[in-house]
This record gives structure tokens, sequence and C-alpha cells, in this order.
């Protein structure tokens, strides 16, 4: 069976974490054809074709697909479907804006956040807030998934694949750029970064975030917030770590005020190691935590930190 990939390409660069991932699920199914889109890809699919498990990389390189727009990458993927059985690609903010689309123009079901793959066929992914697994068969000619990286390890680099250059397919012109307002960082990206500290409702302010700041550059991590903090104001959208916001599952998770809903462990629970601190001895995180330490956040985090 042969498998299309799209890779996560943003600005000319490969996530290769996230791709790498998604390659290993792929690998399950069949032969991966990496799909390498931009303004500028050619560096992106050299880079691809290093990734072992790939057999080769289509590289679609125009303006049009410059500015992340889905529908113009959709409508390449559905001319290039006829080829492949499975069409698949890392659960990021842009695949699942793209995927869905591929689906509908296909007529088929979209399989979003898929964790194993059973068989050809039959995958199994989390729903109720990761409460539960679910395990669904598609009878589609076609299968569109989304793979979490979380649950999959990244293929290594020992590869040789083929790149072939493709044109690009008929613009849609069903939505238009704008603008992009990009917030820079100096700390690792969220959902890639090995250390994650992330602050709860008990920080109590934005100004007081900064303590959770200062942990994380200690340890050269991510920083991230649970939907209490990030609703009272006191962190950014972009950091929201949960159900409806991102899924990481780095090396080591900092909880530092979060009390543990159901809905954020949905986000960090897969993480290797899961440290808490709060004062609240009951509080539900420590219930998945590997260490817990019942302590005001206010002494503990920044006494931390001077120790780091």
């Amino acid at each position: 069976m042969a498998v299309l990939l799209l890779a996560e390409v943003t600005d000319g660069e490969l996530a290769l974490d996230a791709t790498a991932k998604a390659v290993t699920a792929a690998g399950a199914l069949g032969d991966v054809t990496v799909l390498a889109t931009g303004a500028t890809c050619a560096d992106a699919a050299a880079e691809a074709a290093k990734i072992d498990g790939v057999a080769k990389v289509l590289c679609a390189e125009d303006p049009i697909y410059g500015k992340r727009l889905a529908e113009p990458v959709a409508d390449l993927i559905v001319s290039l479907a006829g080829d492949y059985e499975h069409i698949v690609a890392p659960a990021t903010t842009d695949a699942k804006n793209i995927m869905p689309r591929v689906a509908a123009l296909l007529d088929v079901m979209v399989m979003s956040d898929v964790t194993a793959v059973v068989d050809g066929s039959t995958f199994e992914r989390p729903i109720y807030a990761g409460n539960a697994m679910q395990t669904v068969k598609s009878s589609d000619a076609k299968k569109v998934i989304t793979f979490r990286g979380a649950t999959f390890d990244a293929a290594g680099m020992g590869g040789s694949a083929s790149v072939e250059n493709i044109g690009a397919a008929a613009d849609p012109a069903l939505s238009s750029w704008v603008e992009d307002k990009v917030a820079t960082s100096d700390r690792p990206e969220l959902t890639s970064a090995g250390v994650v500290v992330s602050g709860g409702r008990g920080v109590g302010s934005e100004d007081d975030f900064k303590i959770i700041e200062a942990l994380a550059d200690k340890l050269n991590a991510a920083v991230g917030a649970s939907r209490a903090a990030v609703d009272s104001g006191y962190a950014p959208n972009d950091w929201q770590v949960g159900q409806t916001g991102k899924v990481v599952a780095p090396d080591l998770y900092v909880a530092v005020g979060i009390s543990g809903a159901i809905q954020h462990l949905a986000g960090m629970k897969d993480s290797k190691i899961i440290v808490a601190i709060n004062k609240d001895e009951e509080a539900p995180i420590f219930q998945v935590a590997d260490f817990g330490l019942v302590a005001d956040l206010f002494d503990a985090v920044p006494d931390l930190t001077s120790k780091l």
C-alpha cells in the first residue's frame, strides 16, 4: 500500500520532529512518499529525504503555497490522491486545517489524532479528553489521517530518498492572505520541547507568571499554561496545554499551580516525567505526577530557580 504524507513546512523550513514522528506512524501502512509544499521548499524536501523510511519526496514549490493557505494545498493533495490509499499528516495546526478539506473533497471520513495503527483500515484515537480509546475501522477507499506525534518516536536520519519536483495544482482562490502576526521567542516551540514548565490559575496574575518563565529559562524549557490561566489573562492563548490547547509529551513536564482538570491532563499525560507543585495536597494533578511537592509555589519556584 502506498502512503502520501504531508510534511510540516513553515517558511521553507521542515518541522523535522513532527514530520519524522508521522513517518514512523505511516511506515506501518506501506511505502511513504512525503509531500513538501511552500514558496520555497527545496531545502525542506532534501531534509525530508534523509528521514529513515521515506521512499520518495515530492517538492511542490510555488508562491500559492507560501502563505500556509489550506485550500490550495488541499487541492494539490487531491490531485495526487489517485496513487495512494492513505493520505496522512502530523496532527499540527496546519494539517488540522488542510486534511478535513482533503477528506471532504474526496468524500471520505477523516480520522484525527490517531495514536496507534492496528492495520491498514483500523486505527486507535483518544476520545472524552483522553479518558477512553476509540477503535475506528474505515471502509473508505482512501483513508485520510492525522497522527498525534506524542505517541510515536521520531524516525532516524539515515535515509537517501529521491526528490522529485512537481508543478502546482490550480489555485481554487477560495481564500487570500492578508498579513502575518508572528510572535517570536528564544524558547523552544511548545509542542516539540523536551522540557515544559506550565503555570495554572494558582499563579495568580500575569506579573506573577514571570516566575514560571524564569524557571523555564533556567531549564531551557518551553512555557505552557492551563486553560484557567489563559482565560484569566495570565498567559497568551498559544501557551495553552490541554484538550482545547496543545498536546505535549516532553521528557519533563513541570506543572505549577495547576489543579489537574481532565481537560488539562488530556494535553500532557503522555509526558515521560511529570512534576507537580501545588499547595493543595488533594489536587488531582498529584494522581498522575511522578514527583509531587505540596508547597506554596511562590516559595518553591523561586527557590528551585535559584538552586538551578
